[in-house]
Order: structure tokens, then C-alpha cells, then sequence
């Protein structure tokens, strides 16, 4: 039996920190530490090895034996401040939906600790919102060499399903339906949506808004390459100048 969850929830007692102060000092969520403190949930070595070297504390100890008081007053005490000595900038972590966990996550999306051990993206966007990010797997939503390919991503706001009515026809989401992740533009008609990919050859998806379990309006976009930014209208504009160029120097 590891002697971890008890031993972190010993320490956090002795050096009066919180379950959500404790856990933003390794990058954890509250209630992942929860699972920990409970043995609900078993820690990654690196995880063990961040908290065992910031309290200088041996790995054997932490996972072997239980750590006494007078053990834990020995113990650096001048780390357990510092986090509040620096000021840090909260950067929003959003879990990634990869090709890799895609099926896993559609299993348990509900499931907070297994949310909490997705791979995850930092960025600087609103950290009180929920987000998720997706990574783009096929050439559903392109046309015409223009659009989303694969290893893109896409970063999603949380929908809740009462709210999916009033979203705009053609707005850019992602959904879980049935057991698989839909990536397109959606069209509401009364209790209806409709799914509808960029690319002209995939014919739209339609479903009830009850088979709907979890949408996520796109927020943000990183790509791959260098997006193509110019219009049709930008480029006629373009052809034009060209052509005017051309009869002038005719006549000089």
C-alpha cells in the first residue's frame, strides 16, 4: 500500500495550505489532488518527483512510510511561501483532443480526473472559461486547398445544450454525437442540427439536439502552415491594377 495520499495530505496540514493551494503548486487540478489524498487515483512518477524534490523529501519515504510531524518541521520550510512571493500569470489550460485519446475522451468526458490527465495547452485566454481543444484528423472542412487539415487545432468554448438554439447557422463547432467527435459548421431548424462540412463531396449530418452530449463553440485556430489570407474580391482587385499597368505602358 503507497503511503503517498496520506503523506501529501500531512504535509498540506502541517504547512497549512489548501487542497487547491497544494495542488496549483504542481500544475494539478483540486480534484485530482482529492483522488490522490482519497486513493482514488495512483500519481505519475513525475508528479511524485516534483513534490518529493520542492519539500526535500526522498521518493522512498514519501511512497513507503508515513512521515511524522517532527519529520515534516525539518523540512524546507521557506518553500512553502514562495509560490506566493512570485507573482505568476494564470494562463488557461485547455486538455487536448488528440487522434490518439479521441475514443477514451468520448468514454469519459465527464469524468474530471480523466479530463485532468489529458495533454493539455497553456494559453492566454480567459481562464474562468471552459475550453477544449481539438486536433483536426481529415479533410472534411477544406475547399478548395482552403480550410482546416489535418494536425490543426481548433480551440472550443463550452456550449451548454439549452444555449446550441440561439448559436448563429454556420458557426464553426465541435460536438460528441453517438460515439464520435463531429468537427464542421452547425444549422439549427427547430429541435434539428444539422452538421455540414466545407468540403462539397460530404453530404451533412443530422441529428436531433437531444443525441447532442457536449458542444464546443471554435474560439481560437492554430494551423499548421501559413494561412492563405486574400479574397476573390482582393484578388480582382489585384488583376485589375494589373491590366491597368499593362494598357498604360502601352501608351507611353
Amino acid at each position: 500500500m503507497s503511503f503517498f495520499g496520506k503523506n501529501i495530505k500531512k504535509i498540506r496540514t502541517v504547512k497549512g495550505l489548501s487542497q487547491s493551494a497544494f495542488a496549483e503548486l504542481f500544475g494539478l487540478k483540486r480534484a485530482t489532488l482529492g483522488a490522490y489524498e482519497e486513493h482514488r487515483s495512483e500519481p505519475k512518477i513525475e508528479t511524485i518527483i516534483k513534490i518529493a524534490n520542492y519539500f526535500s523529501i526522498k521518493i522512498d519515504t514519501l511512497l513507503t512510510s508515513e512521515i511524522t510531524v517532527n519529520e515534516l518541521l525539518q523540512f524546507k520550510e521557506s518553500l512553502t511561501t514562495l509560490s506566493d512571493e512570485i507573482q505568476k500569470e494564470q494562463f488557461a489550460k485547455v486538455p487536448c483532443i488528440t487522434e490518439n485519446n479521441t475514443i477514451d475522451y468520448v468514454a469519459h468526458f465527464k469524468n474530471d480526473i480523466f479530463v485532468d490527465e489529458m495533454p493539455y495547452l497553456q494559453l492566454p485566454i480567459n481562464p474562468t472559461k471552459n475550453f477544449r481543444a481539438f486536433t483536426v484528423s481529415n479533410l472534411e472542412m477544406t475547399n478548395q486547398d482552403k480550410g482546416f487539415y489535418p494536425k490543426d487545432i481548433v480551440i472550443g468554448e463550452q456550449t451548454p445544450i439549452n444555449v446550441i438554439p440561439k448559436l448563429t447557422n454556420g458557426t464553426l463547432v465541435f460536438a460528441i454525437i453517438n460515439d464520435a467527435i463531429i468537427f464542421r459548421r452547425l444549422y439549427i431548424t427547430q429541435k434539428i442540427v444539422i452538421f455540414r462540412a466545407d468540403h462539397k463531396n460530404i453530404e451533412d449530418a443530422i441529428f436531433k439536439i437531444t443525441d447532442v452530449k457536449e458542444l464546443w463553440k471554435v474560439r481560437y485556430v492554430f494551423c499548421r502552415r501559413i494561412p492563405d489570407f486574400s479574397t476573390s474580391f482582393e484578388d480582382k482587385l489585384l488583376t485589375m491594377e494589373q491590366e491597368i499597368l499593362k494598357m498604360k505602358a502601352k501608351f507611353e
